[in-house]
């Protein structure tokens, strides 16, 4: 087969741009078929707006994509999905409220006889299930599922065609380590299967365990393509970030204070068993643990989002009733949400609109928001915390990953909290941008903050805490030094 026929995909000077922002300046990919295609590069970088022109949710303002060798313009995605395109995004995008199969056929029914066949759907969404060895109910309704079994019906919906190039934007970000691994070995039998895959994670291990070749991108500019045998991970960042990285977990180490927040015996029946911890000033406290473990559940006890049925909370010493997140969030209380789309930023308020939006008294003066007071604010965390933006009039959607990270802590800083529960810190956060946000963690514990991190991530977990409380379904399964402990030792309390 000549080079030009083992192509499936050229994508030839592609170029966009949005209100203030070029998000792609004459770029070039070329993906081999039946390849493993990795797409990298820090948040901001274009991948996205890549994929969506491949999708068919945005049209490109000049240059050519080629498929099998011919020019496409996809309109519409649903024509891309037509055309053998299907496209895993980062943001879960199901009916919430239909069943797992009918999700996974949403927009592909089958009929017989003019009739929608249910029974067939069924069926063939059970074998597609039975394939990633998932243990879904196909009658479930979406709604009621994990974010991590959202993800699972994601990739069956992609690959329930005739696919011939799957697109998967982050799709391990909400995977415990066995679904992760479950996953990659899909995807390996779909690409032994001849499926041209293009692959986008900021997770540089899981790019040199399944790539074949990959392609950084930066400021919406194409660096290189190389073959993944070719280079290292220390080689690999400095493309994406332009410079070296002294370290990937900037931790400092400061000398522990009296404890904040004390958590005695807390139970929610069917959630929570007898849970006990406690947090200080001078460190970072980490819950770990797969996910269903009870980690968020915790949190959420904690904050008074979620009622407990037993147990006692004290918090500089003194007992505490948060009724409410809104009662947490006036004792000093703040939450990073794993969700930080949904949860964390209004996506079409303005940067300055977010960072203001909790401490509402700030700017109210006479009953009346006062837009100076607004920007004020606004440009005094931007310029804290170095959030990259246009302006301040610019609305959060646009911001990167990284960037809305940093907004929803501004407005937690802006609000004066003093307790922060980090709940995945940098989920879908590039390399350079996660250096930041610990960067920022220190911060916080420099200036007396109590931080407590829940992630899945077990380097994360290692590189940036004190100390580790791991959960294992709803209990503390023990505590764990993090100078003195190993991944191994986390994983089997874990489990």
């Amino acid at each position: 087969m000549s080079e030009q026929n083992d192509l499936i995909l050229e994508i030839k000077g592609i170029s966009k741009s949005f209100p203030g922002v070029k998000a792609l300046d004459e770029v070039d990919m070329n993906v081999r078929r039946g390849s493993i295609h990795a797409l990298v590069g820090e948040n901001g970088a274009g991948k996205s707006t890549l994929i969506k022109i491949l999708a068919g949710i945005y049209q490109e303002d000049s240059g050519t994509v080629l498929l099998n060798g011919k020019p496409v313009v996809f309109k519409s995605p649903n024509e891309a999905f037509n055309a053998g395109i299907s496209v895993v995004h980062q943001e879960i995008k199901l009916s919430e409220t239909l069943t797992v199969a009918e999700n996974i056929f949403l927009g592909n029914l089958i009929y017989k006889r003019g009739l929608v066949d249910w029974k067939a759907i069924r069926l063939q969404a059970q074998d597609l299930l039975d394939m990633l060895e998932t243990d879904l109910d196909v009658n479930e309704i979406v709604e009621r599922i994990s974010i991590a079994k959202k993800q699972m019906v994601e990739i069956c919906k992609a690959i329930n065609h005739d696919c011939h190039v799957l697109v998967m934007d982050e799709p391990s970000a909400t995977l415990t380590d066995k679904e992760q691994q479950l996953m990659f070995n899909t995807i390996r039998k779909l690409n032994a299967e001849g499926m041209t895959i293009i692959y986008i994670s900021h997770r540089l291990e899981e790019i040199f365990d399944l790539a074949d070749t990959v392609t950084v991108l930066c400021d919406g500019k194409l660096v290189d393509t190389k073959p993944v045998k070719d280079i290292d991970r220390k080689q690999l960042i400095a493309m994406m970030v332009g410079r070296e990285l002294a370290e990937e977990y900037p931790k400092e180490h400061f000398e522990p204070g009296e404890t904040v927040l004390e958590v005695k015996s807390l139970n929610r029946k069917g959630v929570l068993q007898d849970i006990s911890f406690y947090a200080r000033k001078g460190e970072v406290l980490a819950i770990a643990g797969l996910v269903g473990s009870g980690r968020t559940e915790v949190a959420r006890a904690v904050l008074g989002i979620d009622k407990f049925d037993s147990g006692e909370i004290l918090y500089n010493g003194k007992p505490i009733t948060n009724r409410s997140f809104k009662a947490a969030v006036g004792k000093g209380f703040g939450l990073i949400p794993e969700d930080r789309k949904l949860q964390g930023v209004i996506q079409i308020a303005s940067v300055s609109d977010n960072i203001c939006m909790v401490n509402m008294s700030a700017i109210i003066k006479q009953g009346i928001v006062r837009k100076a007071l607004t920007e004020k604010y606004g440009a005094e965390y931007v310029d804290k915390l170095n959030i990259i933006t246009p302006s301040l009039d610019t609305e959060a959607q646009y911001l990167s990953g990284g960037n809305q990270q940093k907004i929803v802590l501004a407005k937690w800083l802006m609000q004066g909290s003093d307790v922060f529960f980090f709940d995945e810190p940098t989920r879908g956060i590039d390399v350079g941008a996660k250096a930041e946000i610990y960067l920022l963690i220190n911060d916080l514990i420099r200036a007396g903050k109590v931080v407590i991190i829940i992630s899945s991530e077990l380097p994360e977990i290692l590189g940036m805490s004190d100390r580790i409380v791991v959960m294992h379904e709803g209990r503390i399964a023990g505590e764990l030094v993090a100078s003195e402990t190993t991944q191994e030792e986390i994983m089997s309390l874990c489990v």
